[in-house]
């Protein structure tokens, strides 16, 4: 059975930071997505946004907290949680997305220098069952030689 979301959205608000009483880190972030719908009847162009929870733990929850701020665009791996609780007699659902993965998209921020592309932080997987292989591996191929160095050159001479 596959349970698994991938999302492309902006931040709504500042990441929520939680401790547990064990140490753990979680972090929430109210993730939204929209979409382009075109009606060929009308000839109009509509957008529908969709909010998203998203729970990330432990290290992605350090990530999260250091790094994601309100308009931050992120991609996210996970999969689809549903919680049920009660309270004052009355049934209450809520659908998250538990990430599993986490890009920083690069988002120029106004008035700012371009950053260069944020890398993929990923939680520990857990240890999975693999059948054994009938033929061995093949060998790695070989390393490539290295370039050769190049001038000093000033670093106030940039080449754009």
């Amino acid at each position: 059975m596959i349970n698994k979301v991938i999302l492309v959205g902006n931040v709504g608000m500042d990441p929520e930071v939680r401790t547990l009483e064990t140490g753990v880190k979680v972090t929430r972030v109210r993730l939204a997505t929209s979409e382009r719908i075109f009606n060929r009847q009308t000839n109009e162009t509509t957008e529908h946004t969709e909010w998203h929870t998203v729970t990330l733990w432990r290290g992605l929850a350090e990530v999260a907290d250091k790094y994601v701020r309100r308009g931050s665009q992120l991609y996210i791996e996970g999969s689809l949680r549903t919680r049920e609780w009660e309270r004052e007699g009355v049934k209450h659902y809520a659908t998250e997305i538990v990430a599993d993965e986490m890009k920083l998209l690069g988002r120029r921020q106004e008035g700012a220098a371009p950053q260069p592309t944020q890398p993929a932080y990923q939680q520990p997987a857990q240890p999975a069952y693999q059948p054994q292989a009938s033929a061995p591996a093949p060998a790695p191929a070989p390393a490539p030689a290295p370039a050769p160095a190049l001038p000093a050159e000033d670093p106030d001479d940039l080449p754009f």
